[in-house]
């Protein structure tokens, strides 16, 4: 790996050893940890690729005229086309950098808001985050809009033939999660897209679970937008990526008002500048955005199948260990999902099942997981989830299997 050449067979005890914060121990245990849906740990080159850029060339991107300027743009714009690469845009300008994947959605929404119409549809699903929710809920309180809701099957899957009704004449935006991070669906989001863009509508995709998992490939899946976010990809936080097509993005308003964005500002008068630059207003996570570009070349290395495979099969092996428990309720089981393991424990609430299972080493989540209406769906107040990673191995499979069972016990 050290030339950065793809890496084909996949050694899981290899990738963890380049994650510092997995060689320690919680609770006298080691770590066991998975809650990689929620923030992803971060491995060595990504800390080394920031901690090299604060302390080696660090300067303000663009318009600079030193060297210092000069090396930190370059790495900023290499980082921009790392992710072009990753996600398979057409170029590096469709890509536009954020504050996270929320961000990013909200600037589609934003955007958008400024031509909807009362009575102008807009289609999410029922599995949606709060971030693919929200920002359509302000256009349907400012703007008129209306929501509408593709059902979520008792499996996990998306109910596709109601989408197909939902769509019509007034359809103008489909918001949807590439996979959900509660049930661990990955959807068919090309087949989505093409129904949506069969009526005019714009399509935009939540990929913040589906960039690490689903290996996206934007101009495969058709869409208008795609968003997601850097800590879930074992990147820093405070940044993220809207892809958008050349058309999509040119059509899109100013986000924010401010540096950079802009061509020429007088007393009465303003241009603004070509995507992405319009998008991005002020001075941007220059740090994080290195750190992210880093991560994306990281993964990149790995087969993606050989990661998927072995996620799978640590998924698979923690079921295996729960056959025949006949107190816990799986959510969502859908037909090749992601390694997300979302549960309830019969006579114990979830985030007692997460705080014991801490003890243990095992860093699990609970609650609802900011996706509310989903657990309405499935009549849920909370519940637990464990979501596996390529740094994961079989024997954190077995430590949680082990200690939700020692969690149960506590409480019967």
């Amino acid at each position: 790996m050290a030339d950065g050449s793809p890496v084909t067979l996949f050694d899981p005890y290899a990738v963890r050893a380049q994650f510092p914060i997995l060689s320690r121990s919680v609770n006298g245990r080691p770590l066991v940890y998975l809650d990689s849906a929620a923030s992803a740990q971060k491995p060595r080159s990504v800390i080394d690729a920031m901690t090299a850029a604060m302390e080696g060339s660090y300067a303000n991107v663009h318009r600079g005229l030193h060297t210092l300027a000069n090396e930190t743009t370059e790495a900023f714009e290499a980082a921009r086309e790392s992710v072009a690469r990753f996600v398979n845009a057409e170029a590096a300008s469709n890509i536009v950098w954020t504050k996270g994947g929320t961000e990013a959605i909200n600037l589609v929404a934003a955007g958008i808001g400024q031509s909807i119409q009362p009575g102008d549809e807009i289609i999410v699903s029922q599995m949606e985050h709060h971030s693919n929710i929200v920002p359509w809920h302000l256009l349907r309180e400012r703007r008129g809009a209306v929501l509408k809701w593709i059902p979520v099957l008792d499996d996990g899957s998306l109910d596709m033939a109601a989408y197909a009704g939902l769509l019509g004449p007034r359809t103008k935006v489909v918001a949807v999660t590439h996979m959900s991070n509660v049930l661990g669906t990955i959807n068919p989001v090309h087949a989505i897209t093409e129904m949506a863009h069969a009526v005019g509508a714009k399509v935009l995709i939540d990929g913040c679970q589906g960039a690490v998992h689903a290996a996206p490939d934007v101009q495969a899946i058709g869409c208008d937008f795609y968003a997601f976010t850097g800590h879930k990809l074992f990147g820093p936080t405070g940044i993220g990526c809207l892809y958008g097509t050349a058309g999509a993005l040119e059509a899109l308003p100013p986000y924010q008002g401010g540096g950079e964005m802009i061509e020429t500002v007088t007393m009465d008068r303003v241009t603004y500048a070509k995507p992405p630059h319009r998008f991005e207003a002020g001075t941007p996570p220059i740090l994080e955005a290195i750190g992210l570009g880093a991560a994306i070349d990281w993964l990149s290395r790995f087969d993606h199948g050989a990661v998927a495979a072995h996620e799978r099969a640590l998924y698979a092996h923690a079921r295996k260990r729960l056959e025949g428990v006949n107190w816990l309720r799986l959510i969502g089981e859908a037909e090749g999902k992601g390694a997300i393991l979302t549960f309830t424990v019969e006579g114990a609430h979830a985030h007692d099942i997460a705080q014991v299972m801490d003890r243990y080493g095992v860093a699990v989540r609970a609650g609802l997981h900011c996706a509310e209406p989903l657990a309405e769906r499935f009549g849920l107040t909370s519940s637990v989830r464990a979501s596996f990673a390529l740094y994961n191995t079989i024997e954190d499979a077995d430590a949680f299997a082990d200690a939700l069972i020692k969690a149960r016990e506590f409480f019967v």
